[in-house]
């Protein structure tokens, strides 16, 4: 097959993105040609990179194959990704062509990947819907380290699209209570949506425990997934008598200042760090990373989440899109690229 050109995204400077034209060449054996249908900006960790809020040399992603280089410019990020497969390697099967795939890849029209690498999208899913297979498969990891218990209270700040699904999975369970916080009014809407039983603006602790009905007794679980340093002292604050706080935000340089002076220690709460790369021991013996999947897939045909979808992007105009999302967070959840005129 001959090389085709594709259209890539490049950081190449604080809040400075441009598109290059490259060619990419047939796929060698084993490996397949993917043509991108559309693409999803992390609001999180992508505008982290976007906004130069991350230390220098740090590596993009020590598992994900496209992200191994480190944060120097220029340099692509992304990694939610759906295409349709066009031409495939020696030793591939032919009838994968058509057929399609997510992949954590960054933000370009044509790629190439091993087939270990791609996930083939289920009969049934639409491709908006298959773009959110990284955040679930997030939301569970999220839901999994914090160990739910029936009965349970439990507080979520933060209701970007990793806060939403994670409420999403948490509302699965049968707990006492189930509610969130998050500043944007749109995104506490979203929340209700989503199986939060209600959600709340930002306020001191003492008035979001008032709100929830507990005053002194506090929460059983919390999760900060906001992204905003501040709301880790809220979180503790909330979290009650060997209640645990699972931590999924990454802050990068954002500077954290830590309360631990007040109750943590007489109540020996545990934050517990979450990363969606690995499983925590206590799963691994009946969890492989297959399986969870498996379940994350069969989750987005329930939660349908390409209703948290608020902007559609051309490609083209992919520097306007994180302009953007920088300037207004408040109006947006989830931003995709369409690659439909590339």
């Amino acid at each position: 097959m001959r090389e085709v050109e594709r259209v890539a995204l490049y950081h190449v400077g604080p809040k400075h993105v441009e598109l290059r034209r490259e060619k990419v060449g047939g796929p060698l054996e084993g490996e397949v040609l993917v043509r991108a249908i559309a693409s999803a900006i992390s609001a999180g960790t992508e505008l982290l990179f976007y906004r130069d809020q991350v230390g220098r040399g740090l590596r993009l992603d020590a598992i994900i194959k496209g992200l191994q280089g480190t944060f120097q410019y220029p340099f692509k990020y992304g990694y939610s990704t759906v295409g349709e497969i066009e031409a495939v390697g020696e030793g591939a099967d032919r009838a994968l062509v058509g057929r399609r795939a997510f992949a954590f890849h960054p933000h370009e029209s044509h790629f190439l990947a091993s087939l270990e690498d791609l996930h083939l999208v289920p009969e049934g899913i639409a491709t908006d819907d298959a773009l959110f297979l990284a955040s679930m498969e997030t939301g569970l990891s999220l839901a999994t380290d914090g160990q739910p218990a029936i009965g349970e209270d439990v507080m979520v700040f933060g209701q970007g699209v990793m806060g939403l699904l994670t409420t999403f999975v948490l509302s699965r369970y049968p707990l006492g209570s189930l509610t969130a916080v998050d500043a944007f009014p749109l995104r506490r809407r979203m929340s209700v949506e989503m199986g939060a039983e209600d959600c709340l603006g930002v306020m001191e602790p003492a008035e979001l425990l008032r709100e929830v009905g507990l005053d002194d007794d506090k929460l059983d679980l919390v999760f900060e997934i906001s992204g905003n340093p501040s709301a880790l002292n809220e979180a503790i604050a909330v979290t009650g008598q060997e209640g645990r706080l699972v931590l999924g935000s990454w802050y990068g340089e954002k500077e954290v200042k830590l309360d631990l002076s007040r109750d943590f220690h007489r109540n020996r709460i545990k934050i517990i760090g979450s990363q969606v790369s690995s499983m925590p021991p206590f799963v691994t013996g009946r969890w492989d990373k297959g399986r969870r999947y498996r379940l994350a897939w069969s989750l987005i045909q329930k939660a349908r989440p390409s209703r948290l979808i608020t902007h559609r992007h051309p490609f083209m105009d992919a520097p306007g899109a994180f302009e953007m999302l920088n300037r207004n967070p408040e109006e947006s959840i989830q931003v995709i690229f369409d690659y439909t005129e590339v």
